[in-house]
């Protein structure tokens, strides 16, 4: 599987795991270069999972909190603790 933002390839894994609706991406597969910690918001920090939010980030380009990751998961997180997942601006396939 492959996460493409803007025709670049940013994550690139055969490795990916879908929990909850979503797939994650090791973060050893994820071009971590081209994410920057977005500023936790006040319902960030009530998420029991601890999720970090990423902005996607290439020179002037930017999609805001289109990544994610989730640093302290409860049980049914687990299988993704610290992996990458994607939404908004970026294509999943």
């Amino acid at each position: 599987m492959k996460a493409i933002w803007r025709g670049k390839v940013i994550a690139d894994s055969d490795r990916t795991l879908e929990v909850g609706g979503y797939l994650y991406f090791p973060r050893d597969t994820v071009r971590m270069d081209l994410l920057k910690p977005a500023p936790k918001t006040g319902s960030d920090l009530e998420c029991p999972h601890g999720v970090q939010f990423y902005d996607v980030v290439e020179g002037e380009a930017r999609s805001l909190r289109a990544a994610w990751s989730y640093e302290a998961p409860q049980e049914k997180m687990k299988p993704v603790d610290r992996w990458i997942g994607f939404w908004e601006d970026v294509g999943i396939g």
